[in-house]
């Protein structure tokens, strides 16, 4: 697939898909639906997909076949074109949308067919940073405060000025004590580990790292868009039983101590799509006012490594 037709055809089209997606799942900010929202953004998106031009599976999805109705692994979708693989959460943030707080997004990620990590429904640890930084100045091996160590000598900091971004969560006791025990920022986060990733790459929200566990399918939807703007990640599966195991070997992963990065993760040239949900520290969320929808989009394009803003104003 050509930057061209990457570019020009694909672009547009991935801002429409997470729009529309995003819209559906607003109308339930706020209700305590977490189950409904979901289903109301993959819905929508499903059926924003079906109208593609587009010869699509499903590599990162909603769950298997046999758990999730729509948009599962292996789905394939588009009316028929370029062949790609997607990866998508229709609603990163159900329980932010359900309580009606921030950061809930709408994202997808496309690339030439066989070339994004078929990453099974389990955690992955991961590490992240933002563009502009010597390759392997961050090592998912280190010590939480070595990695911030080595990011504020890259940066011509002291670490005390490294913001760090982890999920708020008990199995990350550990990591926040050696991060503060350096003197670096923690920025904690309830849900979303897709714009804790992104978050690294856009030097407006501060963030710096991003180190914690989460689930392995997000991890590859953030490498897409680290791959569009030149960042960092490494990311280990994490598996806690033989099912998932068997997940893994069901979508060819054999290497289960493997220690991935993010060119082994999104092998070739990918465009990253996320429309804000709720207003968050990257986008606005949606908005009805005067008769109109309002949505704010980010969308990223490796082959060109653009990054575009797009804010659509719709009669309703």
């Amino acid at each position: 697939m050509s930057a061209e037709v990457l570019d020009r055809g694909l672009v547009l089209d991935a801002v429409r898909v997470t729009e529309i997606a995003a819209i559906a799942a607003w109308r339930l900010v706020g209700r305590g639906d977490e189950k409904a929202a979901d289903q109301a953004a993959v819905d929508a998106m499903r059926t924003a997909l079906n109208d593609l031009e587009i010869d699509g599976e499903i590599v990162i999805g909603e769950g298997e076949r046999d758990e999730a109705p729509m948009l599962y692994i292996g789905e394939k979708v588009g009316r028929g074109g370029p062949a790609v693989d997607i990866a998508l959460d229709p609603l990163e943030g159900t329980t932010l949308t359900a309580k009606a707080m921030a950061n809930a997004l709408a994202v997808m990620a496309w690339a030439p067919k066989g070339t994004l990590l078929n990453a099974p429904d389990t955690y992955m640890d991961k590490i992240a940073c933002g563009p502009g930084y010597p390759d392997g100045v961050i090592d998912l091996d280190a010590s939480p405060a070595d990695n911030v160590k080595a990011l504020a000598k890259a940066k011509g900091v002291k670490p005390e000025d490294i913001t760090v971004c982890v999920l708020d969560r008990p199995r990350h006791a550990s990591i926040i004590e050696s991060l503060r025990g350096v003197g670096a920022r923690v920025y904690l986060i309830t849900d979303g580990d897709v714009a804790g990733v992104i978050n690294t790459a856009d030097p407006e929200t501060g963030v710096d790292l991003y180190l914690g566990q989460g689930g392995a399918p997000e991890g590859v939807l953030a490498c897409a868009a680290l791959k569009c703007v030149g960042g960092q990640f490494q990311g280990r599966l994490v598996f806690r039983n033989a099912d998932e195991k068997g997940r893994a070997q069901r979508v060819g992963i054999t290497d289960f101590d493997k220690k991935y990065v993010l060119s082994e993760i999104v092998r070739a040239d990918a465009i990253f799509a996320a429309t804000g949900v709720t207003k968050g520290a990257l986008l606005d969320g949606v908005s009805f006012k005067d008769g109109f929808v309002h949505t704010h989009t980010l969308v990223m394009n490796s082959s060109t490594r653009t990054v575009r803003e797009v804010r659509m104003k719709r009669a309703v």
